[in-house]
Formats: structure tokens, C-alpha cells, sequence
């Protein structure tokens, strides 16, 4: 009597599109090891010493750039803390927007130094000593004072109105140093021009 072989039966039923069951991907899952490996980047280590200090080098020339570029965009992650918080962008801005007499302390100063060194005859010279020591300092020194109480104490009362959650400790002082700096030597440069508008971008 032949025996009839047994047969598997295969299922050939087509697979629906929306099978939930997951389909292969063609290709063997990479280990965890694996992908992390692929994802490091390789960093050669330094041969010897000299190679390390001109690495060590480069990276700290690369950092003091970003943080010089910072600086001069104003970022108050770059900024001194001197210069920072909302008071002091305040009283930057303030000042920058005007045009202070205290601004011109350092260039009439120098005037009246070269003034005093230029060779004029005897006559000549006493006479420009004459009007600088009684005329031309003390309107100077008048100027700066009152424009220095005048600065300090608008700076303090504006901040007071406008950001009352920030001190004003050493802001009217902050305000009243910077108005007597020369505008192109000021620090952090001026975000603000003469008139309230803003510096436009340099290209």
C-alpha cells in the first residue's frame, strides 16, 4: 500500500496593504555598538607635545574670535559683567542715542594740549596760556560736571519708570562714564545712532 507523503501546506494567501504585521527590511538590524561607532567622528590625537600646544592654540585663538565677535554685537553672553542686564543695555542706548557735551571732554582736551605746545612767540603764548587756564578749563570742567549730574540722575530715573524690577545701583555712574568717552572708542559699541535709530549691519 503506498503511503501518501505528507505535504506541507503553504499559505499563499496575498498580504494585505495595511498588514500591521512589520515587513522585512532587506538587511540585518545594525547592533547598538555599531551605530554609535558610525556616529563618532574620528579626532587624531596629537603626535607629541608641540602638536598638542598648537591644537590647544588654535582652539583658544577660535574662542576668544567668537567671544570678541560677541563683544562687538552686543550678545550679553559675551559681555563683561559690568555691562550686563537690561539697566545697563538701557543706559547704553540712552546715551548713544545723544549727543553730550561730555562727549567732547577728551578731543578739547587734547586741542588745548597741542595748543599749549605749539612754538608762538612770547607775546602769543601768554596770551593762549592766558585763555586757556581762564577760559577755556573751567567752561570745560562746567560742562562736564553738569552734563555728568544731569546724565547720572536722567539714567537713574528712566530705569527706575521703565524696568522698576532692576536695580539702579551704579547705573547713573555707568551712563555718565560712558558719556564721556569718545562715541568711536565706547564699549560695547554704540547698537544705536545720534537720534534713536538703530546702527545698520556692517558689510
Amino acid at each position: 500500500m503506498l503511503r501518501r507523503r505528507s505535504q506541507t501546506s503553504v499559505d499563499d494567501t496575498p498580504v494585505p496593504v495595511d498588514d500591521p504585521k512589520p515587513q522585512g527590511k532587506g538587511r540585518p538590524t545594525p547592533k547598538r555598538r555599531e551605530a554609535e561607532g558610525k556616529r563618532r567622528q574620528y579626532v587624531s590625537a596629537p603626535k607629541d607635545r608641540k602638536e598638542a600646544y598648537r591644537q590647544m592654540r588654535a582652539k583658544q585663538a577660535a574662542e576668544r574670535d567668537r567671544a570678541r565677535q560677541g563683544m562687538l554685537a552686543g550678545d550679553e553672553r559675551y559681555l563683561p559683567v559690568r555691562d550686563k542686564g537690561p539697566a545697563r543695555k538701557f543706559a547704553r542706548d540712552w546715551v548713544d542715542s545723544r549727543r553730550l557735551p561730555s562727549q567732547y571732554f577728551l578731543p578739547f582736551s587734547l586741542v588745548i594740549l597741542l595748543a599749549t605746545w605749539v612754538p608762538w612767540p612770547m607775546a602769543i603764548r601768554a596770551q593762549v596760556l592766558g585763555y586757556v587756564v581762564t577760559i577755556g578749563w573751567p567752561i570745560m570742567m562746567i560742562g562736564v560736571l553738569f552734563t555728568s549730574v544731569y546724565v547720572s540722575w536722567k539714567v537713574k530715573k528712566l530705569v527706575a519708570e521703565k524696568l522698576p524690577d532692576e536695580s539702579v545701583k551704579g547705573v547713573g555712574f555707568y551712563a555718565a562714564m560712558r558719556a564721556l568717552q569718545i562715541r568711536k572708542l565706547r564699549f560695547p559699541p554704540p547698537q544705536v545712532l545720534p537720534g534713536g535709530k538703530p546702527v545698520p549691519p556692517k558689510r
